[in-house]
């Protein structure tokens, strides 16, 4: 394969990678407002509102946590380029059906419908990316991979929150679909990925089938290390507390700061923004002023900080102010865990992240439901738990980190 093709396939993983997560973050500022006017529509109780914006965001890692290693092992058998072109199809289907949705039913048929499907691009693009690339530059390839997904994070709440407020005055009933101006940003996404679509289909060549010779049998019975496990504790609750801040920060804009649906998405735009410049920065010379222990303290520390102090702060600007530093904190746990995990065993190396990927993904589907639960007594209990939990979480389990002569 010569430079030019190798690029060009590299392009095209990375385009869906994208356009998957532009869909996702399309969705984070919309949801509040959307899950409002559905439920009022369907005549339901408005203190039920929040519980259905928790588990309508939390469906969805649920759904992709019990499809990966299925699509997984379908890739090893016909090759990644077919799985890629299902995700994207079931990616377009999910817009479409959010976009058109009359009732909140429609709604959670689409999020676990996505929640399937979705799950398949990730995991099998990575695959790819792996697949075609040496590992001398597997790392800097798997970096472009992050970057491709945080930039559909970054641009897809402002896009979100940009169309939902554009005034075209539309509504039109088809049967059970509805078309109005919050249907606007996912008929853009929809679009968008039927494009990405028929450009992978004409121009993605897949990739050679695993060998019946490569598939040896794993033993299954391996033991986790005090020190894997404790890696494993500080990847939950980082993403336990990341996604249970951005589900409450959407409903707190909302009801509380009075927010639209733009501002909201600039929050989003900024947490994302911060994230995906700092994280590059930290995993490249965070080391050569703190070690990885002190790192992932240190970004525990102002994350919980910042998360204390949210419900305080009424300003736009301090909001807003509050978001960077707890991005900033989160980009320096986030690179160190990973490299923490791949460090601990050369021969388990793939097994052990994928351990520490289920484990994000239980934290994911947590997050929004005990979130929103807790905005039933009031906005400062969410902030304030999930805050105390990572500063509770520094004080017991990063001193058994010594275990490993890693940190």
């Amino acid at each position: 394969m010569d430079r030019k093709e190798k690029l060009n396939r590299i392009f095209l993983i990375l385009l869906s990678l994208f356009v998957v997560m532009l869909g996702y973050g399309i969705l984070l500022p919309t949801l509040p407002y959307y899950t409002e006017r559905l439920a009022l529509k369907d005549n339901l109780d408005t203190d039920l509102i929040n519980f259905h914006i928790g588990l309508l965001t939390s469906i969805y890692p649920f759904f992709q946590l019990l499809f990966v290693v299925v699509w997984g092992k379908l890739s090893d058998r016909y090759g990644r380029k077919p799985i890629i072109i299902c995700g994207l199809i079931g990616f377009v289907i999910m817009q479409l059906l959010t976009g058109l949705a009359t009732s909140l039913t429609m709604l959670y048929i689409a999020r676990i419908f996505g929640g399937v499907f979705t799950s398949s691009v990730i995991p099998v693009s990575n695959a790819y990316l792996s697949d075609i690339t040496s590992e001398k530059r597997r790392t800097k390839i798997m970096a472009w991979s992050g970057v491709a997904i945080s930039s559909g994070v970054i641009f897809g709440p402002v896009i979100g929150g940009f169309l939902s407020q554009t005034d075209i005055h539309i509504k039109y009933t088809i049967g059970l679909l509805h078309l109005d101006r919050f249907s606007v940003p996912f008929l853009f996404a929809a679009l968008l990925g039927l494009i990405v679509l028929l450009v992978v289909m004409k121009w993605l060549k897949n990739t050679a089938r695993v060998h019946k010779f490569t598939t040896r049998k794993v033993s299954l019975r391996f033991t986790f290390t005090k020190y894997f496990i404790v890696l494993l504790v500080l990847s939950f609750v980082i993403q336990f507390v990341v996604t249970l801040f951005e589900t409450v920060f959407s409903i707190y804009g909302k009801d509380e700061l009075g927010f639209n649906s733009n501002q909201v998405g600039i929050g989003f735009m900024l947490c994302g923004s911060i994230m995906a410049v700092l994280q590059p920065v930290f995993a490249t010379y965070g080391e050569k002023f703190l070690s990885t222990k002190k790192q992932i303290a240190l970004g525990l520390f102002i994350s919980g900080i910042s998360l204390i102090a949210f419900p305080f702060f009424k300003n736009e600007f301090f909001i807003y102010g509050l978001i960077i530093v707890f991005a900033a904190g989160g980009a320096m746990v986030t690179p160190n865990l990973l490299s923490a995990v791949s460090l601990i065993s050369q021969e388990n190396t793939g097994r052990n992240i994928s351990i520490q990927s289920s484990t994000n993904s239980i934290g994911q589907i947590l997050g929004p439901v005990l979130g929103t639960w807790l905005v039933a007594g009031g906005f400062y209990y969410p902030f304030i738990i999930a805050g105390s939990v990572v500063l509770v979480t520094v004080g017991f389990v990063l001193p058994s980190m010594k275990l490993n002569n890693k940190t």
